[in-house]
């Protein structure tokens, strides 16, 4: 059974950082890449940064570049997702998904339950 396990969500200041963890399990990954993705209330669920288990090529959406980070640890399974120079406009639930597609605009593959980040002006 497939398991992706977000942590490391929470409250923080307008400028501030945070770093999300997403622990993979149930299933090899080398094949996949790993996207995270965010929901505000009312909007859309849209993709934010991508890596590729294998290679590790990295791809981000234009609003995060410069100020956010992905990457990997094939020993631990696990993806972070830095989040530095925070705005309010970044305060969304943050989820985990595993697809074969980097950026997987179909939204598909398996995803994990979500962590609030929420940052405060």
């Amino acid at each position: 059974q497939v398991q992706l396990v977000e942590s490391g969500g929470g409250l923080v200041q307008t400028g501030g950082s945070l770093r999300l963890s997403c622990a993979a399990s149930g299933r090899t990954f080398s094949s996949y890449a790993m996207n995270w993705f965010r929901q505000a209330p009312g909007k859309e669920r849209e993709f934010v940064a991508g890596i590729k288990w294998s290679g590790g090529v990295t791809y981000y959406a234009d609003s995060v570049k410069g100020r956010f980070t992905i990457s990997r640890d094939n020993a631990k399974n696990t993806v972070y997702l830095q989040m530095n120079s925070l705005k309010p406009e970044d305060t969304a639930v943050y989820y985990c998904n595993a697809d074969v597609y980097l950026g997987n605009p179909a939204k598909t593959g398996y995803w994990g339950q979500g962590t609030q980040v929420t940052v405060s002006s």
